[in-house]
């Protein structure tokens, strides 16, 4: 049977996997809390709905970066898509297309960035920022040149999370599958893991002073993943950056960090505004999308649900995955009182 819903998509996709790609895949630091606490902290929130409200017509578009979204998802950066699936990040990316929403591009893809944004999808980069700071900067220069809309610098992987399903499961690329944007600096003979490549190749001393220099490098606007204080949302804001995404990098590095959720109200009364403000970690639901927007998020970020959708059906699957939460976040608008995703008030929500 066709799944129907992402939890579904999930099971289905572990049929279809290896151990080793599905362990990459799904897997978290250490205990796991942190992967636990994003889905839990979503279940424990609850919606007030309005009623009688006029709800016959409905609007699921928002604005994030002065550009127009059909609903408020952006599909969050994934290293290693053709693990999954040959059609890999360009079946991601038409997916993304078809909805009209933006997808962000992982440094650590197995496809080229000019052949994504050749697709013509709203085109997102995330930067890792390599010790080579001539690798950096050429990443973001290629993708500048390519019509990528935003640059999206991952801050929290100063070293990789300690990520034990990688020791039990060691996973080793197969031949001539590689991360093709950083072709000449990846070597599975000299780092074997993606943990040892993580702590050899990334900047650890990357600070607010780099953020603000890549700030007047580009003429994209630059936002920052991997937040989870108020006073680093502050900073951010204060040395120019366009938006955040408060993430937990889906419980991947620090065990035991709150789940985003639970911190998203305190920084988005931080930011006050200022910039735009994403979430990601644990989005599985419509409701879902309701509860993070009625707390101060603009969207969010769909991460592992599209690579379970990849792996069952390729573009097909990423595309099923997207119709299902799109229909989910349209009868949960409807249901809730919300004409629209711009009119979901902050007391939509009971927090525990």
């Amino acid at each position: 049977m066709k799944p129907i819903n992402l939890a579904e998509y999930e099971y289905a996709a572990k049929q279809k996997l290896s151990p080793a790609a599905y362990g990459y895949y799904r897997g978290g630091a250490s205990d796991e809390i942190t992967i636990h606490d994003n889905r839990r902290a979503y279940d424990d929130i609850k919606i007030l709905p309005h009623v009688l409200r006029d709800v016959s017509q409905r609007d699921l578009s928002t604005t994030v970066l002065g550009q127009k979204i059909e609903f408020p998802v952006v599909i969050a950066p994934m290293a290693m898509a053709a693990l999954a699936h040959p059609d890999k990040e360009l079946g991601i990316a038409e997916g993304a297309k078809k909805f009209g929403i933006p997808m962000c591009l992982s440094t650590m893809a197995t496809t080229k960035l000019e052949e994504v944004s050749a697709t013509g999808v709203n085109s997102w980069f995330q930067l890792y920022v390599h010790k080579d700071r001539g690798l950096t900067h050429d990443l973001m220069q290629r993708a500048e040149a390519s019509g990528y809309q935003a640059l999206v610098v991952t801050v929290d992987t100063a070293v990789s999370g300690y990520r034990e399903y990688l020791m039990r499961s060691p996973l080793r690329l197969p031949a001539g599958m590689q991360p093709e944007n950083i072709v000449g600096h990846w070597d599975q003979d000299k780092y074997p893991s993606t943990m040892a490549y993580v702590s050899a190749q990334f900047d650890a001393s990357l600070t607010w002073d780099d953020i603000e220099a890549f700030v007047s490098q580009t003429t994209l606007p630059v936002l920052v993943k991997g937040v989870l204080r108020a006073d680093d949302a502050r900073e951010a804001v204060n040395r120019g950056i366009a938006g955040i995404v408060v993430s937990n990098h889906g419980g991947r590095q620090l065990d035991t960090v709150p789940a985003t959720i639970d911190v998203l109200p305190e920084i988005a009364e931080a930011v006050d505004g200022r910039c735009e403000l994403l979430v990601d970690g644990g989005i599985r639901r419509g409701t879902d999308i309701i509860k993070a927007l009625a707390l101060g998020a603009k969207a969010v970020m769909l991460g592992r649900p599209i690579l379970w959708g990849l792996a069952v059906d390729g573009q097909a699957g990423v595309e099923d995955i997207l119709t299902i939460l799109h229909r989910e976040y349209d009868i949960a608008l409807a249901l809730a009182g919300c004409p629209s995703s711009q009119s979901i008030p902050r007391d939509l929500v009971r927090l525990p």
